[in-house]
């Protein structure tokens, strides 16, 4: 008997990518990223790196039978696109989708940028969800965008966390968070 042939998942992968920009992003512009405050910055970055690359890599060779695992994971991806607008304070574009005004000390300025990574991670996810992981069974992402509030809570949570350290540990990570406001 042969193995399942690896299924390819385009969507799951650019949904993988968006969340990687994600959370380099915010690194990158100095407000830290998911489990910086526990972590560290280079660990959290670290284990940010392995997850996405071992997410990105086996969603492009892992066959159907792995399904469930992709749901799970787009469905927390979904999730977290969620809370963060729910979560943050918003606007309305002009066709009536959330817009984020700010979100964990990024600004306003950065909004422009950061947006677009969350739709398209977003939609890539629930994208895969719909057209890629056919085999898993439909609760599972449900039960993942149960975790919004959850994550709301953990957000904010982080973000204080990060204010906390950037003003006693002041780094080039955190330089935003050091910001008056």
């Amino acid at each position: 008997m042969r193995p399942d042939p690896a299924v390819r998942r385009p969507l799951t992968r650019l949904a993988t990518a968006g969340l990687a920009a994600h959370v380099f992003f915010e690194l990158g512009a100095g407000v830290g990223m998911p489990t910086a405050s526990v972590l560290g910055p280079v660990p959290a970055a670290g284990l940010w790196t392995l997850g996405a690359g071992t997410l990105w890599r086996a969603a492009g060779t892992r066959p159907a039978s792995s399904d469930r695992v992709f749901a799970v994971c787009n469905g927390v991806g979904l999730a977290a696109v969620i809370a963060h607008l729910r979560g943050w304070p918003r606007g309305r574009t002009r066709l009536g989708l959330p817009w984020l005004r700010e979100c964990e000390g990024l600004g306003p300025e950065l909004m422009r940028f950061y947006n677009p990574i969350l739709y398209v991670s977003g939609a890539a996810a629930l994208g895969a969800l719909l057209r890629e992981n056919r085999s898993a069974p439909r609760y599972l992402p449900l039960l993942a965008l149960g975790l919004v509030p959850l994550f709301i809570v953990t957000q904010h949570a982080e973000h204080w966390r990060l204010r906390e350290i950037a003003r006693q540990r002041p780094g080039w990570w955190n330089r935003r968070l050091r910001r008056p406001g």
